[in-house]
């Protein structure tokens, strides 16, 4: 029986009504910020989790995995093709053109890169073919001189399918007039749009026109290759290039885009652990909770080791009992957490549709709506974490009871 007490007082010490109801207050604070600090930290993480998983698929979708170059120009590139995609890791390889420039139309004026691509191989190593909102990539033709735009690019230009733009590249062409700067008109033939920042900057040709806008002949400018782990694209980009030889260079997608992926990481370590802090505080909320339990209850704590509790036994009573206190807390924070983590996109539409505004511009966010997406994992984190803090804040309340000596309470009673 002796072996049960710590359980079964501690428990029923959960269950009692108490005296003094300022006890019963700091324990309901205690339970409620426990609750919402589990509850919070899950959302806050989930969502950080789709940002990163958005970023990966949407931008990493459209920008290559790594690219190999040729300091001579890249003239037999279908064969260089057809031989790495034979290499383990790589699942697709494209050709392509990049150019920076800037779109003119009516007096307004942005700034792009262009990619000439091969219609037909691009969608080895892009997913732009699924977010086409006009048209379709197959509409660039070699000669015809379209364009397919980024949606946010194409609104700030004020044109739509089938508008002409003017695209100026930083060259200059010498004739016999002076120098001008190299243009070409384009007819807009699609329109893109993958909820990123992509959509503001990013335009496609056909490469041909691009191999002819930039005086490059039969050469492309490299190849983008689509690995089947992204996270290998370092080593798989320099045992390419070690391979190929000293006139050929590799860049991976770390060089362009691997800061917004560490800032995502950095800032999800940094968040849980403030909202981490959270639950620190309230589990030590326990501590104040218990201590005054203890004092409330030292008639009881002298009877009981009058009739042979150890002092191990006191210490489990309340040790039981913050438990307790904290298992209800956290278990609700959980509940909620997960649905939360699991609705919150369609909470977020909601409010925006009600209230007529947009809470992520995808110029500045990178996204146009509030991703969420739940690990498991970060669930047992968060849930371990709040158990071992709630543990240590009934260590010392529970030491103190385990202090109490009987003769000296049990004298004035």
């Amino acid at each position: 029986m002796l072996d049960r007490l710590p359980l079964l007082i501690g428990l029923r010490y959960v269950r009692a009504k108490r005296r003094n109801h300022f006890i019963s207050f700091i324990s309901l604070t205690s339970m409620l910020g426990l609750m919402l600090g589990v509850a919070v930290l899950i959302l806050v993480l989930s969502v950080m989790n789709g940002f990163d998983h958005e970023l990966r698929t949407r931008i990493l979708g459209m920008v290559p995995h790594t690219k190999i170059e040729s300091r001579t120009g890249l003239v037999e590139w279908e064969s260089l093709a057809e031989k790495l995609m034979q290499r383990e890791r790589v699942i697709g390889a494209a050709p392509y053109v990049e150019q920076q420039g800037m779109f003119s139309v009516g007096g307004r004026n942005e700034g792009a890169m262009v990619n000439g691509v091969v219609p037909s191989w691009e969608g080895r190593v892009s997913i732009i073919d699924e977010h086409m909102n006009q048209g379709s990539l197959d509409d660039l033709v070699a000669g015809e001189w379209n364009v397919v735009l980024g949606s946010i690019l194409a609104r700030r230009l004020g044109v739509g399918v089938g508008d002409r733009v003017t695209l100026l590249v930083p060259e200059a062409s010498i004739t016999p007039a002076g120098v001008f700067p190299r243009l070409k008109r384009f007819t807009v033939s699609g329109i893109f749009s993958v909820g990123a920042d992509l959509d503001a900057n990013l335009a496609y040709a056909h490469i041909e026109d691009m191999q002819s806008l930039a005086r490059l002949g039969d050469s492309v400018g490299g190849l983008r290759l689509e690995l089947d782990d992204l996270f290998a694209a370092g080593s798989v980009t320099r045992d390419i290039v070690n391979e190929l030889g000293p006139d050929f260079r590799g860049m991976d997608w770390t060089y362009s885009h691997g800061n917004l992926f560490q800032a995502i990481q950095m800032e999800k370590r940094m968040i849980g652990l403030l909202l981490t802090v959270i639950i620190a505080v309230a589990a030590f909320n326990i501590v104040s909770t218990l201590v005054m339990v203890v004092t409330d209850k030292h008639a009881d704590i002298a009877i009981l080791r009058t009739i042979g509790a150890t002092p191990r036994s006191i210490m489990g009573i309340f040790i039981v009992q913050g438990l307790a206190i904290g298992t209800i807390g956290i278990a609700v924070g959980v509940v909620l957490g997960i649905v939360l983590a699991l609705s919150i996109a369609d909470v977020i539409g909601w409010v925006e549709s009600v209230l007529g505004i947009q809470f992520l511009d995808a110029g500045v966010y990178f996204i146009s709506d509030l991703p969420s997406r739940l690990h498991w994992d970060d669930v047992r984190n968060i849930v371990a974490a709040a158990f071992g803090l709630t543990f240590l804040s009934t260590l010392y309340p529970a030491w103190r009871a385990a202090r109490v000596q009987p003769a000296e309470v049990l004298r004035y009673e």
